[in-house]
């Protein structure tokens, strides 16, 4: 069997594993347009910011690891169109011109997404970067150690804005944060969380407004010095858009199934409209445990579940994809915090209506262990039925790092569990660690109390 995976990211990456794990014997021929494979935007931060020194090491993988493992990479080299009745592909080799047609018995599409550019007067203009790929990285990198660079702005506050705005501030420039949603991480996060981390954003040097509409970048000499909004005009050397993302799917276009937004419509197997093509990644819908309906949720953990799901039916083993939660985590300055499923701010997205909350305050270990010793605050919130306390979504955040409780919530969700079954659940104890009633216990709780009113 010949196996054609296009793209590297983690959707193509996992896509590439499964195949090896499933049928070592197979031909893989794997893809990518550019001229590095394997690149982990989510790891971006950690480099922009020093943790990580060798961009390259920013990776899963190595061309020359998975050739060792039989597979045939090619980099720089970039699918242009599909001839689904031949079942071939033709291949544009950008570094030497070159064309030819492979032909393959399954093709798995990990495309992915683009970033979204405003279409305002100055989009043309210098120094209008994005956050998104192993080059961008690089130009990022560089612009935080130019001393000319004083004002940075940063479009979305989604993780990823988030990361780009916290990086540019520890470098000491003065950065100012937007977004069209009235709240910082509005998406992810309810107000009680969002309000905290705004003011943490503050304290260390960066302004968020909220509810903005960017009109104009302003330019000088060719190069950004100003983005005009509806709530004013604000310096900027360095405009960074991370106002999301648009579905990689022109390749596509004609040929499979898309949905309205141009996504890649693919059944519970990752099969596409089309026969032996398969689809994983940002540029797909996955399916959402707490509504059981479909979403998009571009999350790296969603893209690897596809990318293996993808390689079992490929190989010619059943297997559906899992429904998911959204579980993401971020730290932000001091502090950490991870949500999964519904928040009440924003349940109606989701399309629920009905969902209740409960939010508990409490010290992360017993108070005899006192902050000096690593004792902190946390703050958890549980969504929740209050017909029949299905847990449907949780967030937490702390000084502290406590994030790995909310693995225990999307859990839950994926197993239809309720506020009853979490009340009295069991949990370690030990006072380094964690109190008698885990701060979940205590949520939970508190939720059936205020479902047997």
């Amino acid at each position: 069997m010949k196996v054609i995976v296009v793209g590297s990211s983690h959707g193509g990456y996992e896509a590439v594993r499964g195949m090896l794990l499933e049928n070592p014997e197979a031909e893989i021929q794997w893809y990518e347009r550019g001229d590095f494979i394997s690149f982990l935007s989510c790891g971006m931060e950690l480099y922009l910011e020093g943790t990580v020194k060798d961009v390259n090491t920013v990776a899963y993988e190595t061309v020359e690891n998975a050739e060792k493992d039989g597979v045939h990479v090619f980099v720089q080299q970039e699918i242009a169109s599909i001839d689904e009745k031949n079942k071939s592909v033709h291949v544009n080799n950008l570094a030497d011109g070159s064309e030819r047609d492979e032909s393959y018995d399954k093709l798995i599409l990990a495309i992915g997404a683009t970033p979204r550019r405003l279409d305002v007067p100055g989009k043309d203009l210098e120094n209008l970067y994005a956050m998104r790929g192993r080059n961008w990285a690089i130009k990022l990198k560089q612009k935080m150690v130019d001393p000319d660079l004083k004002h940075v702005f940063v479009i979305g506050s989604g993780y990823i804005g988030i990361e780009a705005a916290e990086a540019f501030a520890k470098a000491g420039k003065e950065v100012t944060i937007v977004d069209h949603n009235p709240r910082l991480l509005g998406n992810y996060l309810d107000s009680e969380f969002t309000d905290k981390l705004t003011q943490e954003f503050k304290e260390n040097g960066v302004n968020f407004v909220g509810s903005v509409n960017v009109a104009e970048f302003v330019g000088e000499d060719g190069k950004v010095k100003a983005v005009k909004t509806d709530q004013g005009t604000f310096d900027a050397e360095l405009v960074v858009e991370t106002a999301g993302v648009l579905p990689n799917t022109s390749l596509v276009d004609g040929l499979l199934d898309l949905d309205e937004r141009g996504r890649i419509k693919i059944d519970e197997h990752q099969e596409t409209s089309v026969e032996d093509i398969y689809a994983v990644g940002d540029a797909t819908k996955v399916p959402y445990a707490p509504t059981g309906e479909l979403s998009s949720i571009a999350l790296a953990s969603n893209a690897r579940r596809q990318g293996r799901t993808a390689a079992a039916n490929a190989a010619g083993r059943e297997l559906k994809m899992t429904a998911v939660s959204g579980s993401s985590a971020l730290s932000v300055f001091n502090y950490h915090f991870a949500s999964t499923g519904v928040k009440q701010d924003t349940q109606e997205k989701c399309g629920v209506t009905n969902a209740k909350s409960v939010l508990v305050e409490d010290w992360a270990v017993p108070p005899f262990v006192s902050e000096e010793a690593g004792n902190a605050k946390v703050y958890f919130k549980i969504t929740f039925d209050p017909t029949d306390g299905r847990i449907l979504g949780g967030q937490i955040m702390s000084t502290r790092d406590v994030t790995a409780n909310i693995n225990t919530i999307s859990f839950a969700i994926q197993q239809k569990a309720t506020v009853y079954d979490l009340a009295y659940a069991d949990f370690f104890f030990q006072p380094g660690f964690d109190r008698p009633w885990n701060i979940m216990n205590e949520a939970a709780q508190e939720a059936v109390r205020q479902i047997n009113k």
